[in-house]
């Protein structure tokens, strides 16, 4: 390749991880409305990748642990430039919010609970069923082609609704791909590649990293280690999204190790709510206010495992197994999996906007967010944080 060839790969490597940051300032409303907007703006506007690839990588993606719309823009930057590439493109899109986070348990640290952040956030819950239902109507549109893709979306859907638990995800998954498999009868291309010279060492890097941290944490009665192996099991174990991270992080920061008390958590998980990247950055804090007995170094350390304990395991999942799928991908049997894993994915997010809903209250004002958020998504032409602002104001000089 030459010179100029060269060059303009790196260019485009530069625009794509500008996108990136601008992604983390502006994607509000979890994964699965973070994946519209990576078809927004990495697909139909920058044209980094075709809809079929986000596609596939998306289904990659909902098949490992960890935070999904994480993996899949790391993913996205792991094709375009390798390792390295991918760890600075997840540096880009998650240090935004836990930077946020972290400032947030720094606020919350020195003014404790007189911080008066309810009103402003009462609106906040039904602006993310609304994000929700966008997704959910995007996801259908994009996913749904036949109608057996249509029963795996309705069955899918009605599993979590009916009786919700996290272990559902990758077998509701698996089983979407089990039905394509033998539904969709056209033969697709032939596999290609050998699975020859697999690296184990990352596989053996992730579960080291997890056996000396939780050995070094019992051994020593160290806290800050202590959390990093706390931190580190659920990026490696948590299947949902931030939706299931938030209760299994209360169970063990609130109830079980009284790091903080409740008033303390809900503050950190209701502004997640409000800030644009992923809402795994909720450790950040978590881990901040953990620490934040021994001072402002302390704190400080304890955002720093957070952010990083909670998004390794996924890194290091993703240079293991990537190579693995993109090989396995090549098979007729798996391309035909991917379709119904993708209508699968879809069930699961109008799940999500169903059991979202549910602890709403359902007046005049909450409904009416809902609807507006809906519209402003479907025909606005102004970015997410014009709207999110404008609920925080009406919380605030709301009845």
């Amino acid at each position: 390749m030459d010179k100029s060839g060269a060059k303009i790969i790196e260019l485009r490597k530069l625009a794509f991880l500008k996108q990136v940051f601008w992604l983390s300032l502006t994607a509000f409303g979890g994964p699965q409305v973070h994946f519209t907007r990576f078809t927004d703006v990495l697909v139909k506007k920058r044209r980094f990748l075709s809809n079929e690839e986000l596609l596939e990588i998306n289904s990659f993606c909902q098949m490992l642990p960890g935070p999904t719309s994480t993996q899949t823009i790391t993913t996205i930057g792991y094709r375009r430039g390798g390792p390295v590439f991918a760890a600075v493109t997840l540096a880009i899109w998650a240090l935004p919010s836990c930077i946020l986070m972290g400032l947030l348990a720094f606020i919350v640290s020195m003014c404790g609970n007189n911080i008066n952040v309810g009103k402003a956030l009462q609106y906040i819950p039904a602006m993310a069923v609304g994000f929700m239902c966008f997704a959910a109507i995007r996801f259908t549109q994009q996913m749904v082609k036949s109608k057996v893709h249509a029963f795996i979306l309705l069955f899918t859907a009605l599993v979590p609704i009916i009786y919700s638990h996290p272990i559902f995800i990758p077998i509701l998954l698996v089983l979407g791909g089990f039905i394509t498999n033998f539904t969709t009868g056209k033969t697709l291309v032939k596999p290609q590649d050998s699975f020859a010279n697999i690296r184990w060492g990352n596989l053996w890097v992730f579960i080291g990293v997890w056996v000396i941290a939780a050995l070094l944490g019992n051994l020593l009665h160290n806290r800050p280690a202590l959390l990093f192996e706390n931190t580190y099991r659920y990026g490696s174990l948590v299947f949902g999204g931030g939706n299931v991270l938030v209760p299994m992080m209360y169970d063990q920061f609130v109830l079980f190790k009284e790091y903080m008390d409740h008033q303390t958590f809900m503050t950190g998980v209701g502004m997640s709510q409000a800030l644009p990247g992923p809402v795994f950055s909720i450790s950040s804090y978590a881990n901040g206010m953990a620490l934040s007995g021994m001072g402002g170094w302390g704190l400080l350390l304890g955002c720093a495992i957070g952010s990083i304990a909670i998004f390794l395991p996924g890194l290091l999942l993703i240079f293991f197994f990537h190579p693995i799928w993109y090989r396995l991908k090549t098979y007729n049997r798996v391309q035909k999996a991917i379709e119904g894993i993708n209508a699968a994915s879809a069930g699961l997010v109008v799940a999500a906007a169903v059991l979202l809903m549910r602890p709403v209250h359902w007046d005049w004002g909450n409904a009416g967010i809902i609807v507006l958020t809906v519209a402003y998504l479907w025909w606005g032409k102004w970015p997410s944080p014009i709207l999110v602002l404008a609920v925080l104001i009406f919380g605030m000089f709301a009845g």
